[in-house]
């Protein structure tokens, strides 16, 4: 991760020739915006004096709206490589800060600032890496996406079946030219479905990198002539594309997850942090998986995260733990997907696991490695699984007054409003296999 300074920025600015500066942030739900200044602007924008309104981050108009600021962090501060070279452009990713010079309620970057905060206070420091899945479609000839998949490779295939190869080698190679440090890449299960793995950074770094990602990848497909769609579930005889979220606590350099002397090698900090998680997993799974089209993935089979439980390899499990230990011990959190918005879904757990250690609680033992024939599944889903829909999630966060604390109540309010305008116009609409199961017999 970079150190910039303030002064540093300013001077690279002026030696890579940057014309303009995109202010990235992004709002309640995940979304990445920006706002573009040119370079004569970027000392005023360095010292938080560029000014918007709040529905810009709140998803919504409404009478009552504040004045906020943005303040880029110098971290932040890459210059975008597929951009020419003379007249450059630059990115800062940004906070949001109200008039009085405090963070903003609204802002999903500060609400992980306050929980990493709470962590450090303890003396820890979340180190996550994130397992990204997407699908890359063809475009039509009007150039809108489609949902044909760029080829039929299945999972690790190489060329010449894997027609997606060149695109996603640009995407890592620009990536990693933007700072990150990519572990693995690969073809996933589905046709057009694809992995990247970017390794272990802190939480909120990885939060930066995360939203970047998406931004780079939708950028380099759309150079290759591709859609790259994040969408959990877009083809639905196909596997839904998941964000795995690997993360395990530091302390004194550290892994406190790690004991070799304890249960399976994990340390009671590691049990306790489960814990935590599994106690709030379904109101988490508000923030995880946003979207009506969510839970088309979160489906009772062997291979997807339903359960709220852990496991070293049952992959009905939320949590799994690999076989690793030492520096390696961690867990996957694979229930998350691609559109949740990665600030909030590390506050939401991370806050959750500190619960865990704080009030030492202890989790159910592991689900044993064979998973249960499939109508066992569904029965047990019914009485040990995550949510089912976007309305239910949303009926447990609201129910969760931790979640709703950790994630800021403001923040917690304004998402339950509008995904739950979201659900309700989802329920109103007739879909087509509705019409195909009923219209004729009934």
């Amino acid at each position: 991760m970079n150190t910039f300074t303030r002064e540093e920025v300013l001077e690279k600015a002026k030696e890579y020739n940057v014309k303009f500066i995109r202010l990235q942030f992004t709002d309640v739900f995940g979304v990445f915006k920006n706002i573009a200044v040119t370079v004569e602007e970027l000392v005023r924008a360095l010292d938080g004096q560029i000014m918007f309104d709040s529905s810009v981050i709140e998803g919504f108009v409404r009478n009552r709206e504040s004045d906020i600021y943005l303040r880029p962090d110098p971290s932040t501060f890459e210059i975008f490589p597929w951009r020419p070279r003379d007249g450059s452009v630059a990115r800062l990713i940004c906070d949001v800060y109200a008039p009085d010079g405090s963070p903003y309620c609204g802002c999903a970057r500060s609400a992980l600032k306050r929980i990493a905060g709470n962590a450090s206070k303890l003396g820890f420091n979340l180190q996550v890496g994130a397992q990204i899945e997407f699908f890359l479609f063809n475009m039509d000839a009007k150039g809108k996406p489609t949902t044909i998949t760029h080829d039929q490779a299945g999972y690790c295939d190489l060329s010449p079946v894997d027609l997606g190869e060149n695109a996603r080698r640009d995407m890592v190679l620009t990536l990693e030219e933007m700072g990150f440090e990519i572990s693995s890449s690969h073809h996933e299960k589905a046709p057009g479905q694809h992995e990247i793995f970017i390794k272990e950074d802190s939480a909120l770094a990885i939060s930066d990198k995360i939203a970047t990602f998406k931004f780079v990848v939708r950028t380099i497909a759309q150079r290759h002539g591709l859609h790259a769609s994040f969408m959990p579930k877009p083809i639905s005889k196909l596997s839904g594309s998941g964000m795995h979220l690997n993360q395990s606590l530091w302390s004194d350099g550290r892994n406190v997850f790690d004991d070799p002397a304890g249960q399976l090698g994990l340390s009671e900090i590691a049990y306790n942090y489960i814990g935590g998680i599994l106690r709030h997993a379904r109101s988490i799974t508000a923030v995880a998986n946003p979207l009506v089209n969510s839970y088309k993935r979160l489906l009772a089979n062997n291979l997807c995260p339903v359960l709220i439980s852990w496991s070293e390899s049952n992959r009905s499990t939320m949590i799994r733990v690999p076989a690793e230990r030492g520096d390696g011990a961690r867990i996957i959190l694979r229930s998350p997907d691609p559109t949740c918005n990665p600030y909030l879904v590390l506050a939401a757990s991370l806050g959750a696991g500190l619960r865990g250690i704080n009030e030492k609680i202890v989790p159910p033992p592991p689900r044993p490695e064979d998973s249960p024939e499939p109508a066992d599944l569904v029965e047990l889903v019914k009485k040990e699984g995550l949510p089912r829909s976007l309305g239910e999630s949303l009926q447990a966060l609201a129910r969760d007054e931790f979640i709703q604390k950790t994630l800021g109540k403001n923040i917690s309010i304004r998402f339950m409003e509008s995904k739950e305008l979201e659900w309700e116009r989802f329920q109103a609409e007739v879909h087509k296999w509705e019409l195909d199961e009923y219209l004729i017999n009934h």
